[in-house]
C-alpha cells in the first residue's frame, strides 16, 4: 500500500467482492439478529479492522444499529438487501464491481491520453513538403 489513501478514488466493492458475500452469508445464518463485529469476525474467520471497515463502508448492504445501553455497536443487513433473494444481492455487489473497475481503467486512459497529449505538443514534428 502507498500508505496514504484518496477517499474519492477509494472503491468499496472491486477486490472485495468474496469478502462482502461472506460478510452477507454470516448476516443470513444469523437471521433477525444485531451482530456486533467481533461477532462477525469470529463467525468469518475474517480480521476485525477489515470487518469493520467494509461494515462501515458499504452502506447499501449494512446498517449501524444505535448502541444498546452497554455501548456495543451492532450492525443488520439494510433493510431493502434482506428482503431480496441472495442471487439479487450477489448481482448487486457483482455489478457494483464491474462498475468500479470501468471507472478505474476510464481514470488510467483519461490520465494517459493526456500524459500523450502533453508529449504531443513537446516534441516538434516535421511537416511533410519542407
Amino acid at each position: 500500500m502507498l500508505g496514504f489513501s484518496f477517499r474519492a478514488f477509494s472503491f468499496r466493492f472491486r477486490g472485495k467482492t468474496k469478502r462482502l458475500f461472506t460478510l452477507y452469508h454470516c448476516f443470513l445464518e444469523h437471521p433477525g439478529v444485531g451482530l456486533h463485529p467481533i461477532q462477525i469476525s469470529k463467525y468469518t474467520g475474517m480480521r476485525f479492522p477489515e470487518v469493520i471497515l467494509r461494515l462501515d463502508s458499504t452502506n447499501e448492504l449494512f446498517v449501524k444499529l444505535p448502541k444498546r445501553k452497554d455501548g456495543l455497536t451492532r450492525y443488520r443487513l439494510t433493510s431493502s438487501t434482506a428482503v431480496q433473494s441472495e442471487e439479487a444481492v450477489e448481482k448487486m455487489i457483482l455489478s457494483a464491481a464491474k462498475r468500479e473497475t470501468v471507472t478505474l481503467y476510464s481514470l488510467g486512459l483519461i490520465i494517459l491520453s493526456i500524459f500523450a497529449m502533453g508529449l504531443i505538443m513537446i516534441f516538434p514534428y516535421e511537416t511533410i513538403g519542407n
